[in-house]
């Protein structure tokens, strides 16, 4: 079967047997689509009749919120890899329905991607009729939305089991309505949309008549985040936000915030009328209604939505679908292309290791050693520097003058210290002459890998970037941990008191200016094995890049 990147899936089935019919729909419409699957609801429309099918407004009812909760579980567990997407122009209440006479396509809405192919579970009730329904259901999709011309279609239903209830025809006549609202708000980080976020703004947006305002954590929000410096840009996230509800539900009017607290906006607009919440968060929608009733605002009615079950969680994350669990499984993996340095030699493949004091960045680098790679330990390299009759220690005593050495003629590198510390300048002349001459030597280092057959090596070094390392290396990789633990470290690890590990790594380049520069990330929070799975997996995807790129070397 043809793939196709973007497709629309028409749910036909009765809406009380779509949350059983879901899963194997999705299973099916993941092996036609690989990017994006746009899924529109219309229970009971029959594509068999005519050849001739217009869209109309179906009513919004309690039993939609489940189905989009489902589909959007089903969705993370069966085909994580999709973006899905459910669209929300043709549900209405009957007052909004009413007014609107065109129906609710009188235009074939835009979609941020254009569909190649419409998919259907439609059942056939006769073989024969299968180019009638593929023709009806182009057409009907076509007057829904704007599709790549010639778009294909897919009748899935064959594919499909047969599921008890779909006789009980009269089962949609007993539904009950939902309660909509003219403005409603939610709030939340937003990093990474996934299934939790789009079964919130799903029902958030089925719910909204009109306005639909959405705050997004910032800044003080995120201090306390897992994995913090992981998280998407602000302005990025609300990029993706909108390119999300525009597709949903184009006729509400979005009003997306940016959070410096917990209550934004909810606390202080009058029109409000609802706020969407999980479990999770029913108590932060409890103090906001506090917080309005001290304003002599109205309360808001909470809708509360349930969590979604991670079904593919480890032992490090939360059961529930979240972006910190997300953001977990990023660790060791590839985040941005390395950078071509024509000057580097393919063999061996030099990794640059960074990361502060206390990151665990060393214990990273024997792990790799292990594996196989040759370590190159740069405060090694450092202390080889200052070794006398090379040409940095003359240097140094030349700039630094004959007090800073030892009866033996080397250096004393804590009277040295003691000279540069606190002052940048001085600082400044000491690493121009020393981190030049660790450089040379890593690359003596790596000439002698070469030599011995080594395939890897790692370059364990706290100044990575700050010394303008990174030609030496093919890959930058940065350990990290939050600062509150690297101090609990530093503390037990050196003996120092709390003010003196805070300070050093003030002086160093804090986590989120090192990731800015990281091809991959690792983390050490957690147990010794957790860490090794990170270094494991880091490995396994370093060995299929090398073997990518030597394969391209080859064929060129």
């Amino acid at each position: 079967m043809s793939m196709f990147s973007t497709g629309i899936l028409v749910l036909t089935s009765p809406l009380h047997v779509l949350p059983l019919r879901i899963a194997p729909v999705l299973t099916s419409a993941a092996q036609v689509v690989e990017r994006t699957l746009y899924v529109h609801l219309h229970p009971g429309l029959n594509l068999g009749t005519s050849g001739q099918v217009r869209p109309v407004y179906i009513p919004p009812v309690v039993d939609l919120c489940t189905l989009i909760s489902r589909l959007y579980s089903n969705a993370a567990d069966i085909c994580g890899h999709l973006d899905v997407r459910v669209l929300l122009t043709n549900i209405r209440g009957q007052s909004a329905a009413s007014s609107a006479a065109n129906g609710p396509f009188p235009v074939p809405q835009t979609l941020s991607h254009s569909p190649e192919v419409v998919l259907t579970d439609f059942p056939i009730p006769d073989s024969g009729q299968s180019s009638l329904i593929t023709q009806c259901l182009r057409k009907y999709a076509g007057h829904c939305y704007v599709c790549t011309p010639g778009f294909s279609s897919v009748l899935l239903h064959p594919q499909l089991k047969d599921i008890r209830g779909e006789e009980d025809e009269d089962r949609g006549a007993q539904m009950k309505p939902l309660e909509t609202f003219s403005d409603v708000v939610v709030g939340g980080t937003f990093d990474r949309l996934h299934g939790a976020h789009k079964t919130l703004l799903n029902i958030s947006c089925l719910m909204a008549n009109r306005r639909f305002i959405i705050g997004v954590c910032d800044q003080e929000l995120l201090k306390n985040k897992v994995l913090k410096e992981l998280i998407e840009p602000y302005d990025q996230r609300v990029e993706k936000l909108h390119d999300f509800l525009n597709d949903v539900k184009p006729s509400l009017k979005y009003e997306i915030v940016p959070l410096s607290d917990p209550f934004g906006p909810s606390i202080t607009e009058p029109e409000l009328q609802c706020i969407v919440v999980s479990e999770e968060t029913r108590k932060g929608g409890e103090a906001v209604n506090k917080r309005r009733v001290q304003n002599g605002l109205a309360e808001l009615v909470l809708y509360e939505i349930p969590l979604l079950k991670d079904a593919h969680r480890a032992d490090i994350e939360e059961e529930k679908i979240s972006s910190s669990s997300l953001r977990t499984r990023l660790l060791g993996t590839l985040l941005k292309p390395p950078s071509q340095e024509p000057d580097l030699p393919l063999c061996p493949y030099v990794i640059g290791l960074t990361g502060g004091s206390g990151s665990g960045k060393s214990s990273i680098a024997r792990r790799l050693e292990d594996l196989g790679a040759e370590r190159i330990d740069c405060d090694l390299l450092g202390h080889e520097a200052y070794l006398p009759e090379t040409s940095a220690y003359h240097r140094v005593i030349q700039e630094f003058g004959t007090d800073i050495l030892n009866e033996d003629k080397s250096i004393n590198r804590r009277v040295l210290g003691r000279k540069v510390f606190g002052n940048q300048e001085r600082l400044k002349a000491l690493t121009d002459i020393v981190w030049p001459e660790i450089a040379r030597l890593v690359k003596k280092r790596i000439d002698q890998a070469k030599q011995q057959g080594k395939r890897v090596c790692v370059v364990d070094a706290a100044v990575l970037l700050e010394a303008g390392w990174t030609h030496l290396v093919h890959e930058v990789w940065v350990a990290t941990i939050p600062e509150e633990e690297a101090v609990k470290r530093i503390v037990q690890r050196d003996g120092v008191k709390e003010e003196d590990a805070v300070r050093r790594l003030k002086s160093q380049w804090p986590n989120a200016k090192l990731i800015e520069h990281a091809n991959v990330v690792l983390c050490t929070l957690w147990e010794p094995e957790v860490t090794q799975k990170q270094v494991l997996k880091a490995w396994s995807l370093l060995q299929q890049r090398i073997q990518k790129r030597q394969e391209t070397r080859s064929s060129l």
